[in-house]
């Protein structure tokens, strides 16, 4: 288990240097943009243009905060990413274009390398507690409101935007710290 803390997040440039990346993690730990395995990361996007390309990744995308943002994505259409929309999945070798469609958006960025490992995102709500199901890889929990997650080694406070790591096989329930809390859980495993 590894707990990262949102102030202590890596800030780097994006790819195509239109903007600036919040890296949460990314495995192998160091690696850069063009080695790593895994990845996830949230962005603000502050205007319309290209994404960056990662040859031989796939990406999820789920915007965080903000009105939304249109993409048109090569081979797959026009798609529109709001806050109350599904994570969208796509290749990130892609070209990929983004519109905004109210003003800046923060987004949460999974990526994976292809054949090496696989990912799921999903937002889910706990009112009360809820048990995380069990995973064969990792899993990564992204707070977007103050909760808790209870595990064999006690309760760990999140702060929005506070993440948490988790081995796939560890037990783990959140536990809200109002009515309910609302949180991304990202699964990684092998291919």
């Amino acid at each position: 288990m590894r707990l990262l803390r949102n102030v202590e997040h890596r800030r780097m440039p994006w790819k195509n240097g239109g903007g600036e990346t919040v890296e949460v993690i990314v495995r192998p730990e160091g690696a850069d943009l063009s080695a790593f395995g895994w990845r996830v990361s949230m962005a603000t996007v502050a205007s319309d243009g290209p994404f960056s390309v990662f040859p031989g990744i796939d990406r999820t995308l789920a915007v965080l905060s903000g009105d939304g943002m249109a993409l048109s994505i090569e081979g797959v259409g026009e798609k529109l990413l709001t806050p109350e929309a599904a994570p969208l999945a796509f290749p990130a070798d892609a070209p990929t274009t983004a519109r905004l469609t109210g003003g800046p958006i923060t987004d949460l960025n999974v990526m994976t390398r292809r054949g090496v490992f696989r990912h799921k995102l999903a937002r889910h709500v706990a009112e009360g507690s809820l048990a995380l199901a069990q995973s064969s890889g990792e899993r990564l929990l992204l707070a977007l409101e103050p909760l808790g997650v209870s595990t064999a080694e006690g309760l760990i406070g999140l702060q929005p935007l506070d993440a948490l790591v988790l081995d796939g096989s560890e037990r783990a329930e959140v536990v809200s710290a109002g009515e309910s809390a609302a949180f991304y859980l990202v699964e990684i495993t092998p291919a």
